[in-house]
């Protein structure tokens, strides 16, 4: 069989509607040379781009984000829980649109893509520019060091800028001049919930579909901070290249891919599947975290090309915090999308009272005891207000504890006296009791519940997301409980709720230290009980007989 040369792009998109605003027009002109227009870039305009966009996605939000927020708090069918989760990310939006609070205390890794013509000219050092910009507004801003360099295999130290980010720079096709990008924080909440399964062609039937998604889909479960935006890429010319497509589908990247496909191969969204998706994602029970319709706000579904002997399948989702903007540079200046710098618009006029069912205010100033023995009163799904002193400790703390616990000495004093917070805190700003610090996934910890409530601590656990089971059945042996807070509010929390931080053990770790704070009306749900009840027992179950249309 003779075939004639057909080339496609794998992702064709359309025209770029994106509004931008103007940065600057310094440090760009334009030259002549050899019949062709060129465009010359100065180093330091990418230096301040990547800066300017980094603090932009930290603390503004997408005015399509912030509608998709409002339109749960209008809808008659969102459940209580949706509406308050709601409301509390929309306040959580304007603090953080300050600009001194980060909308949360995982200010997660800078990735930086861009694509440019052949005829922008920039000196060839576009990827350490880039990341200069990244770790001058990680040292301008109150923002959070994450990322972690091995010393060797088993060590590791917290880098104290956050590089290495992930800057990936590639060519694109065309004479005009043009240098497009896309910045993204990736915390590491959403990033844990990147999953590739690896398929083969059966899955292609609409009710083997609709089986595998509802069980891969309701794994997810709350860890990352839902309403998701959420992706689903079947195909791909190798697995890292569906999971690629997979995380800028998430970011609404690829919106503009066409709606049919061709026998060239290039990629295509299929939109009515789309509403199918969303529509079972509504029927789980999951809802904005705990419970109702809201678990995501919309999806995405792109079918990619792939290898006859392999069908990869990729989940990617953005969470609350959905941090990215586009920007290119251009012979008429530096330009990047324009987020939204006035989110007190979207926010309902509403009271408490109206968003959800009664709340049982918890003082955590009594003993451990009296504590538990209110909680025991009351049902999973509970809303409590927690006022009183906590205890903040994470990963790297609790493998510290472990140790000393596997060594024979006795639990720290502090973790049987107090509720523990798992989370870590961003840069406190001048004349703040603490910087963004919302909760971290709780399940990180899940290995550590059994031994450490035996020892008799960590009996009131607080963070977020779904827990495993061992978890429930350790609170249940133990008369433990775990409440769940709200991913996403950390600007909020921080200004409204937290009065006082101080650390308590191991300064060194910085962010990872053990800390106590003081806080007032901090919001949490009964997720575990100390009878072994689960809220998100039955919603991780698939339950549903459905089929997809074709």
């Amino acid at each position: 069989m003779t075939t004639t040369f057909d080339y496609t792009e794998v992702l064709p998109l359309g025209p770029d509607d994106t509004d931008y605003r103007l940065l600057t027009t310094d440090g760009i002109r334009t030259v002549e040379a050899a019949g062709r227009r060129f465009l010359e870039v100065e180093p330091s305009v990418l230096t301040g781009l990547a800066s300017a966009a980094v603090k932009d996605i930290q603390h503004l939000l997408r005015s399509s984000h912030l509608a998709q927020l409002r339109a749960i708090v209008d809808d008659p069918e969102a459940s209580s829980n949706d509406r308050f989760v709601a409301t509390d990310l929309l306040r959580n939006a304007c603090v953080s649109a300050g600009g001194v609070l980060p909308m949360c205390q995982d200010t997660g890794t800078a990735i930086v893509i861009g694509k440019r013509t052949e005829t922008v000219l920039t000196g060839g050092e576009d990827e350490q520019r880039l990341a200069r910009g990244v770790f001058d507004a990680y040292q301008d801003l109150n923002l959070r060091y994450s990322q972690m360099a091995p010393l060797n295999f088993w060590e590791e130290r917290n880098t104290g800028s956050n590089l290495p980010g992930q800057i990936e720079l590639y060519s694109k096709a065309g004479t005009d001049p043009c240098y497009e990008f896309l910045f993204m924080a990736k915390g590491g909440g959403s990033a844990n919930k990147t999953f590739l399964y690896q398929e083969t062609k059966a899955l292609l039937n609409p009710t083997r579909l609709a089986k595998f998604l509802e069980e891969k889909l309701r794994s997810l479960g709350t860890a990352a901070c839902p309403p998701y935006h959420l992706a689903i890429v079947v195909g791909g010319t190798s697995a890292e290249h569906n999971l690629k497509v997979a995380k800028l589908a998430s970011a609404r990247y690829l919106d503009e891919l066409p709606r049919e496909g061709s026998a060239s191969g290039h990629a295509l969204r299929d939109v009515e599947l789309e509403a199918q998706v969303l529509e079972m994602t509504r029927q789980f029970g999951i809802g904005a975290q705990f419970g109702g319709k809201y678990f995501c706000h919309d999806v995405r579904v792109i079918r990619l090309p792939r290898h006859g002997a392999s069908l990869p399948v990729g989940v990617a989702v953005s969470c609350s915090a959905d941090r990215q903007a586009k920007a290119k540079i251009t012979p008429e200046g530096v330009f990047l999308e324009q987020l939204e710098r006035d989110p007190a618009k979207y926010l309902p006029e509403v009271g408490d009272e109206q968003l959800s069912d009664d709340v049982v205010r918890i003082d955590l100033n009594r003993p451990m005891a009296e504590i538990r023995e209110e909680l025991t009163k009351l049902p999973v799904k509970t809303r409590v207000s927690l006022t009183g002193p906590l205890v903040v400790a994470r990963d790297i703390a609790h493998a510290k504890i472990a140790e000393r616990l596997d060594a024979g000495e006795p639990m720290p004093q502090y973790l049987k006296d107090h509720p523990v917070y798992y989370a870590g805190p961003a840069k406190t700003p001048e004349g703040y009791a603490s910087g963004s610090f919302g909760p971290t996934t709780a399940g990180r910890m899940d290995s550590y519940v059994e031994q450490f409530q035996a020892a008799g601590g960590s009996l009131v656990m607080l963070a977020k997301g779904n827990r495993s089971s061992k978890v429930a059945a350790s609170c249940q042996d133990n008369g433990g409980f775990y409440l769940g807070s709200i991913g996403g509010p950390a600007a909020r929390l921080a200004q409204d709720c937290i009065r006082k931080v101080e650390v308590l053990e191991y300064p060194e770790l910085g962010m990872e230290a053990v800390w106590r704070i003081e806080v007032e009306d901090f919001p949490a749900f009964v997720v575990v009980d100390d009878k072994g009840n689960d809220f998100f027992a039955d919603s991780t179950k698939p339950t549903l007989q459905i089929s997809f249309a074709r």
